[in-house]
C-alpha cells in the first residue's frame, strides 16, 4: 500500500499499523475481501478460512489409521463456536473463550460401523506456525439494532476468529477518544456480536497506547511497557523503517506479535467472577521471570526459588492465579501440585475466593488434619492454608521429596519467616518457594532473601501510579488540641491508687500517661467524630459520589465509641467490624455507669447475624457492593488484604507503622471510575512514620538491595546461634544453688532479693530475644540438635511462666485490668478536647519535593503539635516522678 501524504488518521495511524503487523506476519485482507468470506455484514468469522483451518488441523485416529472429520462436523464446529448472547456479552465471551482453548467434541461414525467421540481444536497452540493471521482494516459490522454499522479501525484474526481489535486516532486526538468509541461498539445495540470474540481491544493515537480487553471499564485500560527490550528492539528494526519508531509501533509489536498474541490469550486472561480480565505488563513479565527461575536447578536439582515484590492493589493475587495456571499446564507432565500460603484468615479465604472466581479449583484447608489429606490428594492440585496449619501438619505428614511442588507464600514477610517456615520446609524439603509481598524488605528482613533466595520482579508503588494502575494517595495531617484539669486529676488519681504501694502507683501512673491513653479520651473521639463528619458529607456525601471512607481506630472500645459518636451526629450510616471479644473485655468495670459496651455491642452482633463469618461477610459485601454505608470503621481487621475500589478517605486515629502503615494506607489505592486519588486523613501525627515508611519502600527495601548483605546477614544468625549455650548456661547459673530444681517454690523464694529478680529478668530477655532470631533461621537445625533446640523451647516456657509469677508475687507488676475502667473514666471526665487542627496540608506522598517542603513547613506547626502533646503528657504527669524512657 502506498502511503500518502494526509494528515487523516488513517495514514498518522492506521496504516503504519498495519505495515508493523503485516512484517509481523499478518495477511492483509481488504474489507471487500473480508466480507466475501464472512458472507454478509452481521456475521463476523471469516468462514472459509476457518472451515479450511479446522480441516488442516483436525484429523483422528482409529485402529492405527488417520480420518479426516466430516463435512457436517466440520461446519457444526464452525456454528458451534458462534454462541448466541443470549447471557449477555462477557457470558458468551467467557463460553467461546472455553470453546477456543479446549475444542469441542463430535461424534464420527467410523468404518466398522461403530461411533466414537473425538476433538476438533480451532488453534494450536502449540505450534503457532500452523495457525493463519490476518490483519483487516475499516472491518463494518452491521448493529444490533439495525440502525447502521460500525467500523472498528482494525480487527485481527486467528484462523478466521477475530481476536482483537484496534482503534487508531491521529496524535492530536486523545486516545481517550478510542476507548470511549470502542466500549461503545461494545454496547448491546451496537456490535456485541464482533466483541463476544475478542481477547485484546487497543486505542492508539501514535504517542499514547492504551489495551484491555472485552467489557473493561475505561479505567481499567492499562498501559504496557516491555520489559525484554533486546527483543523489540530487534522486531522494531524488522518493521519499521524510514521513520522513527512511535509508541504505537511498540505496542503493537508487544501485544501483537503472533506468538505473543496466543500467549496473552492461552495463558494470561482470566474471568474473575463475571469480569474478564488480562494480565497487566507486571503480571506477564512477573510470570515469565518466575518461569525461567523455577527452570533452573541447583546441585540437589532442587528448583531455584525467590521472591516478587508488587505493590498493594497492583493485581498481586491474580498474578498468583496466573501463575498457578500456567504451572499447572506447562509443567502438567511434573504432576505439579500448587501450595498458596497466608498468614491470615481473611487473606485464605480471599484468595481461596479468587481462585474459584476464575474457574481454577482451589481446595481450602480448615484444619492441619484436613491440610495433611489433601497434600496427599492427588486431584488437590491448588490447596489454599493458612502458614499456622503447618504446625500440625509437619508432626502428622512425612516429609514430601517431590520437586515439583509450588509454595505460594503471600505477604511473605511476616511470620512464614519464624518457626513456622521451617515446619514448612519440613513437610515440603525439596519445594520451590516463591514468596510474594506488596511492601519493601526492610533491612532487618533481608532474612527474606535468605529464606526464599533471589529477588525475581518487583514493581514498586511508584511504578503503579506512574502506569496508573492504582491512584495517587494524599496525606493530611490533623491534631486535636486537649487540655488537662489538673487539680481534678490529682485528686482522682491518689483515690483510684490509694491501695497501691509506691512502685504499683508510678507504674498506673507511667502506663496512664502515654500518649495512647490520653488519645482515647469521650471528648477527643466526639472532636474527631464531628471533623470526619463534616469532611465527608461536604466532600462526599452532598456531591452524589460513589466512594466511601474507612476509620481505623486504636482499640474495639474505641471503635464502638466512635460509632455512637456518629449515630448521634446521624448524617453518616457506619459500620464497625471487630474480631470476637476476649470474654473478659470490659468485665473489670467498677464504675456502677460504666458500660460493657463491647460485649453488648458483640451480643446485638451475633444476635443479628449468627455467627462472627456472617457479620464480617455481610457488612464487607454491604461496604464493597452496597449503596448504604458510608463508613467503615475498623480496629486490625480489614486493613490488609482488603480490597474495596470505592474506598477514598482513610481516615486514621491510630499508632501505626513500616509495613502496618504501608498496608493501610493501600486500603484507598484501588482504581475506581470518578476516583483520581486516595486521601489519608492523619489524626495521630503518623507522618514521620509516612515519611520514614516511605523511605524504607524507595531506599532500604529491594530496590538498592545488595546480595552481598546477605552474607552480613547469615554471619550474624550463625553467631547468634552460638552464642545461645552461653545465655541459656547464664540463666540456669543464677539458680545454681537450688536443690531440688522441680519444685517451683523454691525458683520464686530464691528470687525473693530484688537484686536476683532484676538479673534474671534481664538474662531471660536475652536469652529470649536470641532464641527468638535463631527459630527463624535454618541454620539452627545445622548447628544444634533437635534435642537441644526442644530442651531451649521447653525452659524458656518455664521461665517466662516464673517471671510472671514471680513479678505479681513480689509487686514488681500489678494487674492493670483492675484499673482500666477507673483511669478510662478519669481520661473522659478531666482532659477536654477543644478543638481540631490542620497542622499539613494535602500533599502528595509519592512527590518527593512536595513531601520533603511539607515537612519543612511543618517545623512551626510539627512545633505547636508536638508541644501540644508534651503540654498534654506532662500536665497528667505533673508532681510524678518523670522518666521519660516511659512516654512513647
Amino acid at each position: 500500500m502506498a502511503r500518502e501524504k494526509s494528515y487523516d488518521e488513517r495514514y498518522i495511524s492506521q496504516v503504519p499499523a498495519i505495515e508493523v503487523l503485516q512484517k509481523l506476519g499478518y495477511q492483509y485482507l481488504s474489507p471487500e475481501e473480508a466480507e466475501r468470506m464472512r458472507g454478509n455484514l452481521h456475521h463476523v468469522l471469516l468462514t472459509t478460512v476457518l472451515e479450511e483451518k479446522l480441516k488442516e488441523l483436525n484429523s483422528y485416529e482409529y485402529q492405527g489409521q488417520i480420518y479426516q472429520f466430516s463435512e457436517s462436523n466440520i461446519r457444526q464446529a464452525i456454528r458451534d463456536l458462534d454462541e448466541p448472547l443470549t447471557n449477555g456479552l462477557v457470558k458468551t465471551n467467557e463460553v467461546i473463550y472455553e470453546t477456543i482453548m479446549n475444542g469441542r467434541s463430535y461424534t464420527e461414525f467410523l468404518p466398522d460401523g461403530s461411533k466414537k467421540s473425538f476433538t476438533i481444536q480451532y488453534i494450536d497452540w502449540n505450534n503457532i506456525e500452523n495457525n493463519v493471521f490476518h490483519v483487516v482494516e475499516e472491518f463494518e459490522v452491521e448493529r444490533m439494532d439495525g440502525r447502521g454499522t460500525v467500523r472498528p479501525d482494525i480487527v485481527l484474526f486467528v484462523n478466521g476468529i477475530p481476536f482483537a481489535v484496534i482503534e487508531c486516532k491521529k496524535a492530536s486526538i486523545s486516545m481517550n477518544q478510542g476507548i470511549s468509541q470502542m466500549i461503545r461498539n461494545q454496547g448491546k445495540d451496537y456490535a456485541p456480536q464482533l466483541f463476544k470474540f475478542i481477547q485484546i481491544v487497543m486505542s492508539t493515537n501514535k504517542n499514547e497506547t492504551k489495551y484491555a480487553t472485552c467489557n473493561t471499564p475505561k479505567k481499567f485500560w492499562s498501559v504496557w511497557k516491555e520489559e525484554k527490550e533486546e527483543w523489540l528492539q530487534n522486531w522494531l528494526d524488522k518493521t519499521v523503517e524510514g521513520r522513527l519508531p512511535t509508541m504505537q509501533d511498540k505496542n503493537i509489536i508487544s501485544l501483537f506479535h503472533p506468538e505473543r498474541l496466543l500467549e496473552l490469550t492461552q495463558f494470561f486472561t482470566l474471568f474473575d467472577k463475571d469480569v474478564k480480565k488480562v494480565a497487566r505488563y507486571q503480571q506477564y513479565f512477573a510470570i515469565k521471570e518466575i518461569i525461567k527461575t523455577i527452570e533452573e536447578r541447583d546441585e540437589n536439582g532442587n528448583r531455584q526459588s525467590g521472591v516478587i515484590w508488587h505493590t498493594q492493589g497492583s493485581g498481586k493475587s491474580l498474578t498468583m492465579v496466573m501463575l498457578a495456571k500456567y504451572i499447572l499446564s506447562e509443567l502438567r507432565g511434573y504432576n505439579p501440585k500448587v501450595i498458596v500460603v497466608t498468614d491470615r484468615v481473611e487473606l485464605d479465604k480471599q484468595i481461596h475466593k479468587t481462585f474459584s472466581h476464575t474457574r481454577l479449583k482451589a481446595s481450602r484447608a480448615i484444619s492441619g488434619s484436613h491440610l495433611v489429606d489433601l497434600i496427599n490428594d492427588n486431584h488437590s492440585d491448588i490447596v489454599t492454608t493458612l502458614v499456622h496449619k503447618f504446625g500440625t501438619a509437619s508432626s502428622k505428614q512425612k516429609p514430601i521429596e517431590s520437586r515439583d511442588i509450588f509454595v505460594l507464600v503471600d505477604e511473605s514477610h511476616r511470620t512464614q519467616y519464624g518457626e513456622l517456615h521451617l515446619k514448612m520446609k519440613k513437610v515440603f524439603p525439596n519445594a520451590c518457594y516463591l514468596g510474594f509481598t506488596g511492601t519493601p524488605l526492610m533491612k532487618k528482613e533481608k532474612n527474606t532473601l535468605i529464606k526464599f533466595g533471589k529477588l525475581i520482579h518487583k514493581y514498586t508503588i511508584a511504578d503503579g501510579v506512574r502506569d496508573k494502575a492504582i491512584v495517587p494517595l494524599l496525606y493530611e495531617g490533623k491534631m486535636v488540641e486537649q487540655s488537662v484539669n489538673q487539680k481534678a486529676t490529682d485528686h482522682r488519681l491518689e483515690m483510684i491508687t490509694r491501695n497501691l504501694n509506691d512502685k504499683q502507683k508510678e507504674e498506673v501512673k507511667q502506663r496512664w500517661s502515654k500518649y495512647e491513653k490520653l488519645a482515647s479520651s469521650e471528648q477527643r473521639i466526639y472532636l474527631i467524630a464531628e471533623d470526619i463528619n463534616k469532611h465527608f458529607v461536604e466532600n462526599y456525601k452532598t456531591q452524589g459520589s460513589q466512594f466511601k471512607a474507612m476509620l481505623a481506630t486504636n482499640s474495639k472500645i474505641e471503635a464502638i465509641r466512635y460509632l455512637e459518636a456518629f449515630e448521634e451526629l446521624s448524617d453518616l450510616n457506619c459500620a464497625v467490624v471487630i474480631s470476637p471479644p476476649d470474654q473478659r473485655e470490659g468485665h473489670e468495670a467498677v464504675d456502677q455507669e460504666s458500660k460493657d459496651k463491647v460485649q453488648r455491642f458483640w451480643k446485638r452482633m451475633m444476635d443479628r447475624y449468627g455467627t462472627p463469618e456472617k457479620y464480617e461477610d455481610a457488612i464487607k459485601d454491604e461496604f464493597v457492593n452496597g449503596d448504604e454505608l458510608d463508613l467503615l470503621i475498623v480496629v486490625d481487621k480489614l486493613l490488609t488484604g482488603f480490597d474495596a475500589p470505592r474506598a477514598t478517605v482513610l481516615y486514621v486515629d491510630k499508632p501505626m507503622k513500616e509495613h502496618t502503615l504501608l498496608q493501610a494506607i493501600a486500603r484507598v489505592n484501588r482504581l475506581y471510575e470518578g476516583k483520581d486519588y486516595g486521601l489519608i486523613i492523619d489524626y495521630r501525627g503518623l507522618l514521620d512514620k509516612l515519611d520514614e515508611a516511605m523511605q524504607m519502600y524507595s531506599g532500604a527495601g529491594l530496590e538498592n538491595f545488595d546480595p552481598e548483605d546477605l552474607k552480613g546477614a547469615i554471619y550474624d544468625v550463625i553467631s547468634i546461634i552460638g552464642s545461645l549455650r552461653q545465655y541459656y548456661s547464664d540463666l540456669w547459673q543464677i539458680f545454681a544453688p537450688i536443690k531440688n530444681k522441680n519444685d517451683r517454690e523454691e525458683y520464686e523464694v530464691w528470687l525473693e532479693d530484688e537484686e536476683r529478680r532484676e538479673e534474671f529478668y534481664g538474662v531471660l530477655s536475652n536469652f529470649g530475644r536470641n532464641l527468638g532470631i535463631a527459630l527463624e533461621s535454618e541454620k539452627i537445625y545445622n548447628t544444634l540438635p533437635p534435642e537441644e533446640l526442644q530442651k531451649y523451647k521447653k525452659d524458656f516456657k518455664f521461665f517466662q511462666d516464673l517471671r510472671k509469677s514471680v513479678k505479681l508475687r513480689y509487686s514488681d507488676t500489678i494487674d492493670h485490668k483492675e484499673y482500666e475502667a477507673k483511669m478510662q473514666k478519669l481520661m473522659d471526665n478531666y482532659i477536654a478536647a477543644e478543638e481540631v487542627i490542620r497542622i499539613t496540608n494535602p500533599v502528595d506522598i509519592l512527590n518527593a519535593k512536595a513531601f520533603e517542603e511539607e515537612l519543612e513547613r511543618l517545623q512551626s506547626k510539627r512545633a505547636k503539635a508536638d508541644a501540644i502533646r508534651t503540654r498534654l503528657m506532662k500536665s497528667v504527669h505533673a508532681k510524678w516522678d518523670e522518666n521519660p524512657s516511659y512516654i512513647r
